[in-house]
């Protein structure tokens, strides 16, 4: 498995002073971050990615002005693809959720629900393989969309699925093997099975098709 080099590059996009400025406070103290970006808009961003190296993890608003979030998230992965996108909104409704995972998004976080040190725990689950979903957003999203097993069991071995299964529920690498009694680097091979025999390139990917059932 990649080992992560600390400090990560984390870019805060983010429309409200107050939120923004709380969040630059914490997270940009906190030893495993540094925080060269700090914008208010999606236009900043686009900016400051033509100044700075590409962020390792974007914390992006979903309600922006001018350019959304959810709009920006297809051409920011095709800039930065290596680049994990996390959301964060005051809504949790499904619809908005799906077009998050289905653009790409690793982490989806609900501000009034997540505490400064869960968006700290959130990056990091994303920078462990893991998708960060507030509790909410991830009972909206299985209620929701109902995800189906994979329609070509034949092609996934018995523990393949038992990964698969573990994955569209959120888990990281590290909580798979603890689920499965396996090693993290045993897990990690699995997943890029996974990856090669449903074609997919990213864990969002991924997500949003299980969200579809067209796995």
């Amino acid at each position: 498995m990649t080992t992560i080099a600390f400090p990560i590059s984390v870019a805060i996009v983010e429309d409200d002073a107050r939120v923004r400025e709380l969040l630059r406070e914490y997270l940009c103290y906190q030893p495993e971050f540094r925080c060269p970006i700090v914008v208010d808009s999606v236009e900043a961003l686009w900016k400051e990615l033509d100044l700075a190296l590409p962020p390792r993890v974007i914390l992006l608003d979903v309600s922006l002005p001018g350019q959304t979030g959810i709009q920006a998230l297809p051409a920011l992965k095709k800039r930065l693809p290596d680049t994990d996108i996390v959301l964060q909104t005051m809504h949790d409704d499904p619809e908005r959720i799906f077009l998050a995972l289905r653009a790409g998004a690793t982490g989806y976080v609900i501000k009034n629900a997540t505490s400064l040190p869960q968006y700290k725990q959130a990056i990091l689950d994303v920078l462990n393989g893991g998708a960060a979903l507030s509790p909410s957003v991830a009972r909206k999203a299985l209620q929701h969309f109902q995800p189906a097993p994979s329609q070509q069991p034949e092609l996934l071995s018995a523990r393949e699925q038992q990964v698969l299964q573990a994955l569209t529920e959120g888990l990281s690498e590290k909580q798979v093997a603890a689920r499965l009694s396996l090693s993290p680097d045993t897990v990690h091979t699995y997943v890029k099975r996974l990856y090669e025999k449903l074609r997919v390139k990213s864990r969002g990917e991924l997500l949003s098709r299980a969200a579809k059932g067209d796995l």
